[in-house]
């Protein structure tokens, strides 16, 4: 069992930057690919980043590319995703979530495990 905590979350100007990280629980969290997904109100969960076990790859939603990078350091159990450039768009709740078999169908949702309990970014016009 995994334990995922998102932080990090928060109101921000348009154009404006944060910093999300996803804490997890364990010694097994070099063996799980990692991503990033949102839901805002109405709206179905969506794709936004995700990095393979050693970091070496990583996978953005078209929307996110060149605004979002997505990271890992598996010495501290911490996934983060960076948003730069943020638009009110882009206000949702924002989840981690870890991908035990590593299916490698990075932007499914079905294809994660454990996900974590969500944090709120809101992005003022």
């Amino acid at each position: 069992q995994v334990q995922l905590v998102e932080s990090g979350g928060g109101l921000v100007q348009a154009g404006g930057s944060l910093r999300l990280a996803c804490a997890t629980s364990g010694r097994t969290f070099s063996r799980y690919a990692m991503g990033w997904f949102r839901q805002a109100p109405g709206k179905e969960r969506e794709f936004v980043a995700a990095i393979t076990r050693s970091g070496g790859y990583t996978y953005y939603a078209d929307s996110m590319k060149g605004r979002f990078t997505i990271s890992r350091d598996n010495a501290k159990n911490t996934v983060y995703l960076q948003m730069n450039s943020l638009k009110p768009e882009d206000t949702a709740v924002y989840y981690c979530a870890a991908d035990r078999d590593h299916s490698g169908r990075y932007s499914s949702k079905e294809a994660y495990d454990y996900w974590g309990q969500g944090t709120q970014v809101t992005v003022s016009s």
